[in-house]
């Protein structure tokens, strides 16, 4: 008797002494895998100088997209949206092609008109590789169709740290005749029409030819010699910040 109960014992001690399945499992499972990592957001400053004498610039549009967008292209009609900032300063069209445009990924507006000589900075926060391009535009005020941009600038090749600087040309729309007259001059020059759904022009974007002014001889022109300008018309600087 004193045997069969010293083996149970020593049976139950046994299997007191060994883990549990369960548990042995759950000690040498894997750990759990991380969280998928989004794209880490790119942060650009960008700034822009008006290097014209007399001329102010409207509020800068800035878009960020794809390859597969282009907000101009020399020797073809300028887009409606480009047409209303070229001839009126008004980008609201423009900006709103984030939402309307699928190759838009991200639209900023500038904060204000930028005089002769000033600058205007804006800070870009850009996230995912679907937005490595960049597009600018504003329009010469004192002008009918007058304005300063670029397309297609690919951030991609810009590294932390760095920067690219770039002169930008005054391009005319080709939307309106420059023909110069104060009904047709939105700027302070005086303060006539912007936008008119009319193209009077040859209706391709092209390099502006300049003011002519009525003290170089155009006597229908309200602008004068101070109104003329230089190429480049503004000079656009961007840096990575991360």
């Amino acid at each position: 008797m004193n045997t069969r109960i010293l083996l149970l014992a020593a049976s139950v001690g046994l299997l007191a002494g060994c883990p549990d399945d369960d548990t042995h499992s759950n000690n040498d499972s894997p750990p759990a895998s991380p969280p998928v990592q989004t794209d880490a957001a790119k942060q650009y400053e960008l700034t822009v100088i008006n290097l014209t004498v007399s001329q102010p610039l409207s509020p800068l549009a800035v878009l960020t997209h794809s390859s597969g967008y282009q907000l101009f292209q020399v020797g073809q009609p300028a887009s409606i949206a480009l047409e209303k900032i070229a001839e009126s300063g008004d980008n609201t069209d423009l900006l709103a092609e984030k939402d309307s445009n699928d190759n838009v990924t991200m639209s900023y507006s500038g904060t204000g008109v930028i005089l002769p000589g000033s600058t205007d900075s804006l800070t870009l926060d850009i996230v995912g590789d679907d937005a490595n391009q960049l597009s600018i535009a504003s329009m010469l005020v004192n002008t009918n169709d007058g304005f300063v941009g670029e397309t297609g600038i690919d951030l991609s090749t810009i590294a932390i740290g760095e920067s690219y600087t770039m002169n930008m040309p005054v391009w005319d729309a080709g939307t309106e005749a420059n023909s110069e007259t104060s009904a047709s001059i939105p700027g302070p020059a005086a303060g006539g029409e912007g936008f008119n759904t009319i193209r009077d022009d040859d209706d391709k974007v092209s390099f502006h030819a300049g003011v002519i002014s009525l003290d170089d001889g155009l006597t229908t022109s309200v602008l004068t010699a101070s109104h003329r300008f230089l190429n480049p018309g503004a000079r656009l600087s961007i840096t990575r910040i991360k």
